[in-house]
């Protein structure tokens, strides 16, 4: 499956953004999809994740309430909007996709996006 996630930007702080992921090349129902972040100097961290189905989501307690992960898998697509953004959520948001269940690990995510940049100023 190929990843392609778009929509961040500049924002200022308590601002919102959506970012999208597309995807193509396979059967994507048959995928769990997570987001993950990777500020400078930092390593690459997770968000959020959804199910197959879209039933069933997890995020990291940094995000937790200020983040919300869904899916239309009609349309090949994973959405993560993102609300009250704060300078420390300033980083390069990726997409990624595995089969079957939803981990916090990404090296257990075999396929990526190219990541989209957020900056959030203060």
């Amino acid at each position: 499956v190929q990843l392609q996630a778009s929509g961040g930007g500049l924002v200022q702080a308590g601002g919102s953004l959506r970012l999208s992921c597309a995807a193509s090349g396979r059967t994507f129902s048959n995928y769990a999809v997570g987001w993950f972040r990777q500020a400078p100097g930092k390593e690459r961290e997770f968000a959020a994740a959804i199910s197959l189905n879209g039933n069933s989501t997890y995020y990291a307690d940094s995000v937790k309430g200020r983040i919300t992960i869904s899916r239309d898998n009609a349309k090949n697509m994973v959405y993560l909007q993102m609300n009250s953004l704060k300078p420390e959520d300033t980083a390069v948001y990726y997409c990624a996709a595995r089969t079957y269940y939803y981990t916090s690990h990404p090296y257990e995510y075999a396929y990526w996006g190219q990541g989209t940049e957020v900056t959030v100023s203060s």
